[in-house]
């Protein structure tokens, strides 16, 4: 990484960089440790990637926050400069031999908005990177939507019945939502809670790729809060934004309706 980066304002380049250097990182060490001790496995490679990430950042960003999964919110500054980073998403699945959908997340938001941000895939030898023009394109047929592979909640398995979308299980919140950038899906709903570092860098890209990204309610997501809790979201083409957010609101509604019968 050159020391261009340190005096420019090409936060993109220094996103995609850290991120893919800190996956370059995890797939090294994958290979070194093996899979015979997934637990030791998942704390190693959240211990390095944290470390590559918060050490570079502080070379290449001094006077910018920082939050980490790994850190929580020790370092943010209200309202200023904040990356917000997740050093592993997706650590069951980096500890799975063979699997691939796991991330590393790098972001700068500023002010509420977000400025540059960065998905590397590292296992697919692919980084999905804010300024990449990239504009995926719906696939004009059946809905595919986006759902964990490992903990489907009934809330997505309801909202994909009421779409008639055929679920795609898949892992961690920065593969789905990079899934819809690459237009291998069409969207991507989550409401049992997140933290802002699950999904701060993939809602940049899919931002700046001209997607819908918003709460289940239809407001913006607002990152660098009070706390890292962010509760649901919401990431798909404008085009079925509409569509899925009344459907989405009309599942809560009901379920509403139930509580208050109960």
């Amino acid at each position: 990484m050159g020391d261009n980066l340190a005096a420019s304002g090409a936060d993109d380049e220094l996103a995609r960089l850290l991120a893919v250097q800190a996956g370059q990182l995890l797939l090294a060490l994958r290979d070194e440790k093996g899979y015979a001790d997934p637990a030791a496995l998942r704390a190693g490679g959240d211990r390095a990637a944290h470390e590559y990430l918060i050490d570079a950042l502080a070379r290449y960003r001094p006077a910018d926050a920082v939050l980490s999964e790994e850190s929580g919110t020790e370092w943010r500054r209200r309202d200023g400069r904040v990356w917000i980073v997740d050093p592993l998403d997706g650590t069951r699945e980096f500890a799975e031999q063979g699997r691939s959908d796991w991330a590393v997340h790098v972001a700068r938001w500023e002010r509420g908005r977000p400025m540059a941000g960065a998905v590397a895939l590292p296992a697919r030898g692919e980084v999905l990177t804010t300024g990449d023009a990239h504009r995926p394109t719906p696939s004009g047929g059946k809905l595919r939507m986006a759902v964990s592979r490992s903990r489907p909640p009934a809330f997505t398995g309801e909202l994909a019945g009421a779409l008639d979308a055929e679920t795609r299980p898949m892992g961690s919140a920065g593969v789905k939502i990079a899934s819809v950038v690459l237009g291998e899906t069409d969207l991507y709903v989550h409401a049992g809670g997140q933290y802002e570092w699950d999904s701060a860098a993939p809602v940049a890209v899919a931002l700046d790729a001209g997607l819908h990204a918003s709460r289940i309610d239809g407001s913006p997501l607002v990152y660098n809060r009070d706390g890292a809790w962010l509760p649901d979201l919401v990431v798909c083409h404008r085009r079925d934004a509409d569509h899925v957010l009344a459907e989405i609101d009309r599942i809560v509604r009901g379920e509403r309706g139930m509580n208050r019968c109960e």
